[in-house]
């Protein structure tokens, strides 16, 4: 039960701990601690994730005890909306404020294959990608997993005014989800809990910059969620100005990491790649990144760059995006161009936040 003590404890700002932070099993042991049946967890799972109420007292089969102590003991987190950006591809942007004033990004995204929503996992971060708006400010705080949860919920419920589903969920938004590994992991069962919003381990994508200690942990948990690493750069040299967490843990740390997941899971990665002006992408660098990647089961997404006023990095020209992706193909490997999705909006992570809340990116 230390576990459960540690998720529910009370934050010092007095803000009771979110429901949503609870796994089945912690709702499960809650309630025999508080002479309840365990099977009151399905019916809370089901008002939470299935009717998607706000309040203990619409719990209506409940008996009045039982919801007074839920209400004592935790909150039902709910999120602000700030700003709510369309975009004429359907994606949806929205800026959420959180009880402590600041702010997250959540983006729901419309494909072919069903609506899929991209989740923030810290307020800020603290890695320093050199080409990323998230780290504008540095990091504020960690998210509980309730916070990350609710930010599929509000998703959902925007799919409700449609009569649409949430159907995949990606951990790509503000922050290193691998920072704060002990609320995702929480988070990622709830949303793949078939009594919870029931999302498959398939449709659920995780990425991490690079760090690397806990990608041997998410390997030895054996989700069978698929699994990203933002890499960008084909040489150690090139991902140290790029992206500091790679003077971490390089390159070939980094490598030796993925290939320890791949042959633990099973399961193939998927590189993001995104293309720089100058500094990535030209074709010497997509034959050194055939040759990083060469015997690895993976998929490479190449991605066109969104870009950000605060950043000094330009679009790689069309004609050699292409010329990069032909190099790859003739080597084998399995990649596509990521399609553009919310190009007449703040798209690139981290963009609308740091626009609306100029205070916390400071």
């Amino acid at each position: 039960m230390e576990e459960l003590k540690k998720t529910v404890e009370v934050p010092e700002t007095g803000q009771l701990p979110s429901v949503y932070s609870l796994k089945f099993e912690d709702l499960q042991n809650w309630l025999v601690d508080q002479g309840e049946p365990k099977f009151r967890a399905t019916q809370i799972f089901e008002w939470l994730y299935q009717k998607r109420v706000t309040s203990f007292e619409q719990m209506s089969n409940l008996s009045k005890d039982l919801r007074e102590k839920l209400t004592k003991s935790f909150s039902i987190t709910t999120l602000k909306i700030v700003t709510r950006q369309a975009s004429s591809d359907g994606t949806v942007k929205f800026l959420f404020e959180l009880h402590d004033g600041y702010s997250i990004e959540t983006v729901v995204m419309r494909h072919e294959y069903g609506n899929s929503v991209c989740v923030t996992t810290q307020v800020g971060c603290r890695l320093g990608c050199t080409f990323c708006a998230s780290t504008l400010g540095g990091l504020k705080r960690n998210l509980e997993a309730g916070e990350i949860v609710a930010q599929v919920l509000e998703s959902q419920r925007a799919m409700d005014e449609v009569d649409e589903r949430v159907s995949s969920v990606v951990v790509m938004g503000i922050g290193e989800p691998f920072d704060n590994y002990d609320e995702l992991v929480p988070f990622l069962k709830t949303i793949n809990h078939e009594k919870g919003l029931n999302i498959g381990a398939r449709h659920i994508t995780v990425s991490t910059s690079g760090v690397v200690p806990k990608i041997y942990k998410f390997a030895d948990e054996k989700m069978q969620i698929n699994f990203a690493i933002s890499l960008h750069a084909p040489t150690t040299e090139i991902r140290s100005k790029l992206m500091p967490v790679n003077r971490a843990w390089p390159l070939e740390k980094l490598m030796e990491s993925i290939r320890y997941y791949i042959e633990t899971t099973g399961r193939r990665v998927t590189f993001e790649y995104g293309l720089f002006g100058g500094v990535n992408d030209q074709e010497e660098h997509a034959e050194q990144l055939a040759d990083l990647i060469k015997g690895i089961k993976c998929h490479v997404n190449l991605i066109p760059v969104n870009y950000v006023l605060e950043r000094d990095y330009v679009r790689t020209p069309r004609n050699q995006i292409f010329a990069f992706e032909k190099v790859l193909k003739n080597r084998g490997v399995n990649v596509t161009i990521r399609r553009e999705q919310g190009h007449d909006i703040d798209a690139a992570c981290g963009q609308l936040r740091a626009k609306e809340r100029k205070e916390e990116t400071r």
